[in-house]
């Protein structure tokens, strides 16, 4: 990172009139979130799935609430009640209070499934969460579209044997086992409606923008090369929009040619360089 890329981030900031922000699992991490990046990030996160030998992906498929949902609720009990103690770190306050200065508004494109952009204060209706939220939850078969809320539900995990207690959470209408309205691998049963109506929520507001010939900058935050999605979504953003990117990354910092700028920090470091120099 050079002081002309950051000076002309800043300033690219500064004169927008709408900010987009799109973030990956890198902008969780400064909480304190685990890193799921690699199995040995994984494992130092869950022993106990370390010691099956089972990968992220292995463990992030439907098919354990089938085969065995106390270890599926479990994985999921645990990442739920991870995200709802922990506190989003300063950068989410900040890019909020920026977002409030912009006459065109904020957005939030997030693979994240955590819901710390809402908890941080960003309005529900503003973000769009790709790959679902662990705090809403439907029928694994899925019975109906139903897709409903978690707040309520309670999960009780012994993390010796790694087991989920009874009693799991189950359908309101059919009393199967529910799960995560999650975009899991491997996964056909996800109920995509939530996702969808965020979407087109944030298609309408840059469309909207568009025809009010709006600048538009876009900072994105940890989104790595493993599960390009809000890389891609950023990039085709920026060109359809003819908007300015600004790519938060310490390690996959590359970007397309034009005016983007590309940063080597984390995303709390990466986000008070941004917005404490405007």
């Amino acid at each position: 990172m050079t002081d002309p890329s950051l000076n002309r981030a800043r300033e690219a900031l500064a004169r927008c009139d709408a900010l987009l922000i799109t973030a990956g699992a890198g902008m969780g991490v400064d909480s304190g979130l685990p890193d799921f990046r690699g199995n040995s990030g994984f494992w130092r996160a869950y022993p106990a799935i370390a010691k099956l030998g089972r990968s992220f992906a292995e463990m992030a498929n439907p098919a354990w609430f089938e085969q065995d949902p106390h270890l599926a609720w479990a994985f999921y009990g645990h990442r739920l009640n991870l995200y709802r103690a922990t506190a989003p770190h300063r950068g989410f306050q900040q890019l909020l209070t920026l977002g409030q200065t912009k006459p065109d508004g904020c957005r939030v494109i997030t693979s994240n499934v955590d819901g710390q952009f809402q908890q941080a204060g960003f309005d529900p209706d503003w973000i769009e969460e790709v790959h679902g939220s662990i705090h809403h939850l439907q029928c694994t078969g899925p019975c109906s579209g139903r897709i409903w809320p978690a707040e309520g539900i309670t999960v009780t995990v012994n993390m010796e044997s790694f087991r989920a207690l009874e009693p799991l959470p189950r359908c309101p209408d059919c009393g199967a086992m529910a799960r995560p309205n999650i975009l899991m691998f491997g996964d056909w049963g996800w109920l995509s409606q939530r996702s969808s109506a965020q979407s087109a929520r944030l298609a309408r507001w840059l469309d909207d923008g568009g025809r009010q010939g709006q600048s538009l900058v876009i900072v994105e935050i940890g989104a790595g090369l493993a599960v390009p999605t809000i890389r891609h979504r950023s990039e085709t953003t920026a060109r359809r929009c003819q908007g300015v990117l600004i790519r938060i990354n310490p390690r996959d910092g590359q970007i397309p040619p034009g005016p983007h700028v590309s940063l080597s920090l984390g995303g709390a470091a990466g986000v008070a360089a941004l917005v404490e120099g405007l």
